[in-house]
């Protein structure tokens, strides 16, 4: 908090002194401070969608050594929003810091281990051990994203009382100056607290529970926009309008004259992949299913805001954002056996991926030891509603498509920089991560085509499409390409204060972003290798088909004429020159190539090669009809040639 104003004036006149007085030898120096202002924009919202509230909300909860959060909406109403947690709770003296020190959280301090927030000795971690996601002590006030008034009950083990709070948040306005208190302080809102006898004391935890939702926070949990425009009357739209559809799954909608009610009184008025008595992960799995469904469906590129209303595309990102599980496993962990094409990633940026296999049964995670960054153990669990939250990300069961690659190609690899040689405030410390690159002919939602970082098992963002402004020509390709980067050292200081974005500039964010295209290169040459050797695969199959199915016509064609079923066409030859002293075999036609098939070429083409075995097949049909024997060496040749054309003018 700044210093009082008769102080903070004094301060700030001693140091104009100090300026006026000051030269290059002896410069005035001062402390950086914050007005209260910066604060008041802080608190009233940074933001970008509701669901960024929860997912701060969540992340609190982890830092408190939740095993489990448990979210309640009275969803479509959208009136009230309940965030339950069995973590560590808050002591008076820990909300008491809380309140008094917004954005100076006590986490990643000495302040926070005797709060009971932080380990004994290391700020860092959370009393249990975890890494601390927050850090700067504004999570709990993500909510003004919600509402300006919340209900905040909390306990720690063996308190005989619980404590409560109930918090009205002073919205912050352009309009004027911000208001300010009897002592000229801006006041980010009012609390009022009360202790009460616990029924338990053994219980922990806490719970904050949202009412009076801003009424535009409640338009956009309903989506009333999309369904206004669904609604809309038809004769009022133009040529250039198009028809909204209604999303494919959605959880229903309040009468817009009465949002106390449902629309659908007769029928269901939501439209939900799961059933009523599904348990939460696997109401989850058939959520994903469902995205999954729509590639098989109508839509071959599903893209969330075509299949989701608002509430599930935020489940849908929410659960990209948290520590928690796969919803079938981590591509580390998953026993691939042959079911994808594997690579490895050398730190070495000009050094090509390396090919290895898996035996049945083993996974990369035990093999090469990569991806225990993205392991997250079973001691967090967050429900929402129906639903238990996993990422929603599948690497098994694909679709199959045309492609000429038909399985995955997956890319893992991991990174350690020391940055050695440059000073700490310049590199910002050690950085080491994790990382895959999945290419597939199908990326489905669409919106999982990009990168996403993930600090310590979470994330603020979404994944980036554009791979973190990677400039080559590859568009097609990185539609088809999936990344997760796990960083379990360094970066944080690269994150925006919302966590859903980064500061490009920053040396991590440098180095990760030249790592991720030197390797986006990688994955580009790789694919297209395979491809062309799946292509050569299958042309010489084909050819050898083909020529066998030629053989097949002439051998038959020469057996029932010279009704011997064991007799065997006679050989062609198509030379550049004919040379009586070369031995030959009896019975073997011997023509000059170039009348008939023209000059040889040094490296033949496909193509060429197919029309010799051609003619071959021909003159072996014509020998057993006994055509070429009455023939002319001349008129041999352009029958021959007359017949070549023939096939050439007709392919």
């Amino acid at each position: 908090m700044s210093p009082e104003p008769d102080a903070q004036a004094a301060a700030d006149a001693k140091l104009t002194a100090e300026i006026r007085a000051s030269t290059r030898d002896e410069p005035a120096s001062a402390r950086l401070t914050t007005d209260e202002r910066v604060l008041a924009r802080v608190t009233d919202g940074i933001y970008r969608q509701p669901g960024s509230a929860i997912r701060e909300l969540v992340s609190n909860s982890y830092d408190a050594d939740a095993t489990q959060v448990v979210i309640k909406t009275d969803r479509p109403r959208f009136e009230t929003l309940t965030i339950e947690d069995d973590g560590n709770g808050m002591t008076p003296d820990a909300l008491a810091y809380l309140l008094h020190h917004i954005g100076g959280s006590a986490k990643r301090s000495p302040d926070g281990s005797d709060l009971g927030i932080t380990g004994r000795g290391d700020p860092m971690h959370s009393p249990s051990g975890r890494r601390l996601i927050g850090k700067i002590g504004i999570g709990l006030f993500s909510v003004s994203q919600l509402t300006n008034r919340f209900h905040l009950v909390t306990k720690t083990h063996g308190d005989d009382w619980l404590t409560v709070a109930s918090v009205v948040l002073r919205q912050y306005s352009d309009d004027g100056p911000p208001e300010t208190d009897d002592e000229g302080k801006y006041e980010a809102g009012l609390v009022q607290i009360w202790r009460e006898p616990a029924s338990d004391p053994e219980a922990h935890g806490t719970t904050i529970t949202l009412t009076g939702i801003r009424p535009q926070t409640s338009d956009t949990l309903r989506s009333n926009q999309v369904w206004a425009a669904i609604d809309a009357d038809p004769s009022l739209e133009t040529e250039e309008s198009r028809a909204v559809e209604p999303p494919a799954f959605h959880i229903g909608r309040v009468k817009r004259d009465d949002p106390s009610r449902l629309e659908g009184d007769a029928d269901p008025y939501d439209c939900l992949p799961w059933s009523p008595g599904d348990d939460p992960d696997a109401a989850f799995r058939k959520l994903v299913d469902a995205v999954w469904g729509q590639v098989e469906g109508k839509s071959t590129n599903p893209r969330l805001r075509d299949i989701f209303d608002y509430y599930l595309q935020m489940v849908w990102q929410l659960s990209l954002s948290i520590p928690a599980p796969y919803v079938l496993g981590s591509p580390f962990e998953l026993a691939i056996g042959d079911g994808m094409y594997l690579y490895e990633i050398p730190k070495a940026t000009r050094t090509a991926a390396q090919r290895f296999e898996l035996a049945e049964g083993e996974t990369i995670l035990e093999t090469r030891s990569i991806g225990h960054g993205a392991s997250v153990g079973d001691d967090f669990a967050v429900y929402i509603d129906d639903l238990r939250l996993a990422r929603p990300v599948k690497f098994t069961d694909l679709p199959m498509t045309a492609h000429a690659v038909r399985k995955p190609i997956l890319f893992v690899g991991r990174c350690r920089e020391e940055f050695e040689g440059i000073p700490h405030e310049l590199s910002a410390g050690p950085l080491e991560f994790e990382a895959y690159l999945i290419w597939a002919p199908k990326v489905a939602p669409t919106e999982h085509q990009g990168v996403l970082a993930r600090v310590h098992g979470s994330s603020g963002t979404l994944f980036d499409p554009t791979f973190i402004r990677y400039q080559v020509s590859e568009q097609t390709r990185l539609r088809q390409i999936t990344c997760e980067i796990f960083v379990s050292q360094g970066f944080e200081s690269a994150l925006n204060i919302d966590r859903e974005s980064f500061n490009f500039a920053h040396p991590h964010a440098v180095y990760i972003t030249r790592w991720l295209h030197a390797t986006l290169r990688r994955v580009a040459t790789e694919q297209k290798r395979i491809a062309a050797e799946i292509r050569t695969d299958r042309k010489a199959v084909a050819e050898a088909e083909q020529q066998a199915a030629l053989s097949n016509v002439a051998r038959k064609a020469w057996r029932e004429e010279s009704d011997d079923p064991g007799a065997e066409p006679p050989h062609v030859v198509f030379a550049e020159e004919r040379d009586e002293s070369l031995f030959e075999e009896p019975g073997t036609y011997r023509f000059r190539r170039e009348p008939i098939l023209g000059e040889k070429t040094a490296r033949p083409t496909a193509a060429e090669m197919t029309a010799e075995k051609q003619m071959e097949a021909l003159v072996q049909l014509l020998a057993a009809f006994d055509v070429l024997d009455n023939l002319s060496e001349r008129q041999q040749e352009r029958l021959l040639a007359g017949m070549r054309e023939i096939l050439e003018a007709s392919a």
